[in-house]
């Protein structure tokens, strides 16, 4: 950059861009949160790159106009350095790729993007003063996945391409298991629960039957179906055995996809962060966090798992501020901010 141009207005442009929703923050260098949006999905996979990039233009102009920023311009970058976490970065040429078409935006003189699970690990631990974070994370929203950051900076991660790689769960998959049950104790091919029943009544239609043929019939879709962990959360609770079956699997599956990042990494278990993002996790259930929380003390003794308190956005924008050089002064600065400011209620998974 030139040396007589002023630096930009904001330390960092974070940005958590998800398959439902993106938010948007800038940060000062001291962690003040200047400005923050929230708007659409902007997923590579949905929009491709560069349709990706025009949603993000909006709302990073929107992040601007309310920081009082006069920008982005063509040559005039507001931020010193984007940090994008996004949903369909799943390979390092895809960051890769991503990392590119972010700089050529010209909202920053650098740019980082990174799998979306990136900014829950680094939202779930603290920076100390003499290392770097590091620790194991998931995110179980509308999908599952998993990444491990060992103090030496090497790193363990999934595709998380759902069933073709091995994932299972998160809030899209466990509701196609909530229908499947409920289904087969409606026409006598499996066991009573009662989800089927909580099913309809959660659609308000007669029977789950019915539900099944308004997904059939397009009246139903994806989205909806989203919602459907609540009910099974809801039915286990009050001690239904297929749906406490279905809670119990997942808390095994997210265990499982921790424990085996760490052992590929060699991480003593001893002291090593769990870091719990997304939707599902979110939700705060007791019997899916006691599961967890049994099961890592079994498999992991010492391991310290904990719900992120954070947005994911918040995740980004510490990523950007380790980036450009910001101290802990400055996690505290932004961590207060984000946990001073209530967060939107958990409506589903994604």
């Amino acid at each position: 950059m030139n040396p007589e141009v002023a630096a930009p207005p904001a330390a960092v442009l974070a940005i958590d861009g998800g398959n439902s929703k993106t938010d948007v923050a800038l940060v000062a260098a001291d962690g003040t949160v200047l400005a923050s949006v929230r708007g659409p999905g902007a997923s590579r996979e949905d929009y491709g790159t560069q349709g990706a990039m025009r949603i993000l233009g909006d709302l990073v102009r929107q992040a601007a106009t309310r920081a009082g920023l006069d920008g982005p311009r063509a040559g005039v970058p507001i931020a010193s350095h984007v940090s994008a976490c996004l949903a369909g970065a799943d390979l390092p040429e895809e960051e890769a790729e991503l990392t590119e078409a972010l700089l050529g935006q010209g909202w920053a003189t650098s740019a980082v993007a990174l799998n979306d699970t990136f900014a829950v690990l680094r939202a779930g631990v603290h920076r100390s003063a003499d290392a770097a974070p590091w620790g194991v994370a998931i995110t179980c929203g509308a999908g599952i996945n998993c990444v491990a950051v060992a103090p030496d900076g090497r790193v363990a991660r999934y595709l998380a391409l759902g069933m073709l790689t091995g994932d299972w769960g998160g809030g899209l998959g466990l509701s196609q298991h909530i229908m499947w049950h409920s289904m087969r104790a409606a026409d006598g091919r499996g066991p009573a629960t009662d989800l089927a029943a909580a099913v309809a009544r959660h659609f308000g239609l007669p029977s789950v039957t019915d539900v099944a043929i308004a997904v059939h019939q397009g009246q139903l879709g994806e989205a909806d179906l989203l919602s459907l962990p609540a009910v099974l959360f809801a039915v286990a609770a009050a001690g239904d055995t297929v749906a406490g079956s279905l809670v119990a699997r997942q808390a095994e599956e997210i265990c499982l996809m921790a424990v085996t990042a760490m052992r590929r990494l060699g991480l003593s278990s001893e002291g090593t962060p769990v870091a719990l993002g997304g939707g599902l996790l979110e939700a705060n259930d007791a019997t899916l966090l006691a599961a967890i929380t049994q099961r890592l003390a079994a498999d992991t003794p010492g391991a310290v798992p904990r719900v992120v308190d954070i947005p994911p956005v918040a995740g980004a924008a510490l990523l950007g501020l380790d980036h450009v050089g910001c101290g802990p002064a400055a996690e505290r600065q932004l961590r207060d901010a984000y946990q001073s400011t209530p967060r939107e209620p958990v409506a589903d998974p994604a």
